[in-house]
């Protein structure tokens, strides 16, 4: 029996070699690996012994090479195979041990374009594809994880087919990812901006989570090795684990305060935000997201752009919160927050813009991140907005964003007032607003509103004005603009059109 060993990754690796040579098998061994198997006493065969020609330039062809796949894809129940290697005297290989050159950790360091070519494995992926695809006879082994149970199975008698198969499933998901990662770091390199006809995405397993959306559903967090920031990516600093809907929730929250540069506090509850407010005293800047749907805000999650000091904490703590999530705590919050152990506390540092993918029954849909060009605003009333009304309805504009459509967003003096979400209806959508910011007691009156998309009728400015609201954001482009403009005009409101819709389903 033989093994052909050719590891990047060694820890772990005697185990199986005890095994191997206890067991009586010859060793084959490439470079390095070799190196590391002699060093530690056991005998092995170099593979240029095995075909008869050397490694060249410089090791980057090894084991390309008949008497290498031969020996792997020879099939023992195949009379032609068995013609074959006995005609050309090819020694069958029953274990592959190969993992590949560190293409994933030498992406973060730097190294010019041609260094970094130099960590693109070829003949690593040939082995493990070969021996995955013969897994009937040949055992391929890729994660350092499975040298130690691989090596006690072999001592028990062999793995069983069961076994083969899936080490021969993670082989092929390991060469995928590997590809997947090499083609997507190279894209974003390139500045390859089309969409490519074929695509892979790497996805690399990071935890097992309790359940998904539901207790009956399973779930799981998967990193994309490309993106260094994010929540998926952020440091849990305190309490009970992360569940997906804890992830999904802070990653709106988090995503949703990153659009402000001056301190702002987000609350989120079921991926809708319920509160957000801007204000230089971080205190009141919760303060006033709270306030503006209290009720709501039960079981939310906070995101804030700035560090969290004792006094904020403090604040948080009486509050029964699921996460906070901040780019920084102070030791004195943490020491205060650490009395709430079940809240989960997360730093984050930022997030990095890619694409947004969406899981649908048979495929994916893909789209580029929402970004808006505020340079585009076109004022149609006759009325001129006040500098103050302009102001509040970029930050409500920012916050519709983030609501499930259709939404709108009613503020005044840089907070929420109230929001309304995934009604069917538009219309519908700002009477539960009006409805709410009215159970909460704040007057409208001198409020704005941002609408993510265009006004089918005039009906929601006319329920808007007799609100108090004197000044609208939506991105226009209805067939009825005309009647809606004109409904503005007879209420003396502003509005502004962005020509930019905000849908988000």
């Amino acid at each position: 029996m033989r093994a052909l060993i050719s590891v990047y990754y060694k820890e772990g690796l005697e185990d199986l070699l005890k095994a191997l040579e206890k067991l009586g098998w010859e060793l084959l061994s490439t470079g390095g690996t070799a190196r590391f198997i002699e060093d530690r006493g056991y005998r092995v065969k170099r593979i240029e012994e095995l075909t008869g020609f050397p490694e060249i330039l410089d090791g980057r062809v090894k084991t390309l090479h008949p008497a290498v796949h031969g020996g792997i894809l020879y099939r023992d129940w195949v009379e032609e195979d068995k013609e074959d290697i006995r005609r050309l005297g090819i020694v069958p290989i029953d274990l592959v041990v190969v993992n590949l050159y560190p293409f994933e950790e030498k992406m973060g360091e730097g190294l010019e374009e041609r260094e970094l070519l130099e960590f693109i494995d070829i003949g690593g992926p040939a082995l493990i594809r070969a021996s995955a695809k013969n897994f009937y006879r040949v055992v391929v082994v890729v994660d350092p994880r499975d040298y130690g149970w691989v090596a006690k199975r072999l001592e028990e008698g062999g793995l069983s087919l069961r076994e083969r198969r899936r080490l021969a499933i993670k082989a092929f998901s390991y060469t995928a990812y590997y590809d997947g990662l090499i083609s997507s770091y190279f894209s974003n390199l390139f500045e390859v901006e089309e969409r490519l006809e074929l695509s892979a995405l790497p996805m690399k397993l990071y935890r097992t989570l309790r359940y998904g959306e539901n207790p009956h559903q399973k779930g799981w967090l998967y990193l994309n090795p490309l993106e260094t920031l994010g929540i998926a990516q952020a440091k849990v600093l305190q309490g009970k684990e992360m569940s997906y809907n804890n992830y999904l929730d802070a990653d709106c929250a988090f995503r949703l305060v990153s659009e402000f540069s001056k301190p702002a506090c987000v609350i989120v509850k079921h991926t809708n935000p319920c509160g957000v407010a801007l204000d230089k005293d971080h205190t009141q800047a919760f303060e006033k997201a709270f306030s503006s749907d209290p009720e709501s805000a039960f079981g939310g999650i906070v995101a804030l752009n700035y560090r969290v000091e004792k006094e904020l904490a403090e604040r948080l703590k009486e509050v029964f919160l699921e996460v906070v999530v901040a780019p920084d705590f102070s030791e004195e919050a943490l020491e205060v927050l650490a009395k709430k152990k079940n809240l989960r506390v997360v730093q984050a540092l930022g997030f990095s813009k890619s694409f947004d993918i969406k899981k649908v029954s048979g495929g994916y849909l893909v789209q580029e991140e929402d970004n808006l060009d505020y340079d585009k605003l076109d004022v149609v009333s006759e009325k001129q907005p006040t500098e103050r009304e302009m102001e509040d309805m970029l930050f409500a504009w920012k916050v519709c964003k983030f609501v499930r459509s259709n939404s709108v967003v009613i503020a005044k003096d840089g907070r929420t007032l109230a929001i309304g979400s995934g009604n069917v209806s538009r219309v519908d959508s700002l009477r539960c607003a009006i409805n709410r910011a009215q159970m909460y007691g704040f007057d409208l009156r001198g409020s704005v509103l941002a609408s993510e998309a265009f006004f089918p009728f005039r009906d929601s400015v006319d329920l808007a004005h007799s609100a108090g609201i004197t000044a609208i954001i939506q991105p226009g482009g209805s067939i009825r603009d005309k009647e809606v403009i004109q409904a503005v005009n007879e209420h003396h409101m502003a509005m502004v059109f962005t020509g930019t819709r905000h849908f988000r389903h």
